[in-house]
């Protein structure tokens, strides 16, 4: 357990919400759109990072039109801390991707080293075409190594949570996205 459940709590109650879960859906629907136009013909390989990803993944693979093959990497800089450290890889990408069209879903493109980090791996194994698509884009106006093909929505540059993403381990079950109060 990250946090204790009182702490949790405080950490929900004193945040802002910035995207209500009808929002959400939304953009999760205009994503999939997305996706489905540039991706149906290709037949892609879709690598899901965890564990932050998975909620996007999830409800997002049912809205594809088209057949994918399915898996995931395992990589992080956070753990349960707000700034990013080192790269920690738990699962790498496999030799799978040789040859394919591949489509890694995160959860938020934050300063980009993770997402390329992943992108730098596919394409040394052989993928043929690297594709990305992220739920948030977090806009703090410095240069990022990497920018995602598809993405739901952008945030300010604050800690957000929700959706897939947590606050000190806690939080990636809300349907909704909040930030961090400030100060």
């Amino acid at each position: 357990m990250s946090v204790s459940m009182r702490h949790a709590r405080e950490l929900l109650q004193q945040a802002e919400l910035l995207y209500p879960a009808e929002q959400v859906q939304e953009a999760l629907r205009n994503v999939a759109r997305e996706i489905n136009a540039a991706l149906s013909e290709t037949q892609p390989l879709v690598l899901s990072v965890m564990g932050g990803a998975v909620v996007f993944s999830g409800q997002l693979l049912p809205l594809l039109d088209f057949p994918l093959d399915f898996d995931y990497v395992h990589v992080s800089r956070y753990g349960d801390a707000r700034q990013g450290g080192q790269m920690h890889w738990k699962v790498a990408p496999r030799e799978t991707v040789r040859g394919r069209v591949v489509l890694v879903l995160d959860d938020i493109l934050d300063e980009g080293h993770t997402l390329d980090a992943v992108r730098q791996r596919v394409m040394e194994l052989g993928a043929s075409k690297f594709y990305s698509a992220v739920f948030v884009d977090k806009q703090h106006g410095r240069d990022k190594p990497i920018h995602a093909d598809f993405v739901g929505l952008e945030v300010p540059d604050r800690f957000v949570f929700g959706y897939g993403m947590d606050v000190e381990g806690a939080w990636r079950n809300l349907p909704a996205i909040y930030a961090v109060r400030e100060g």
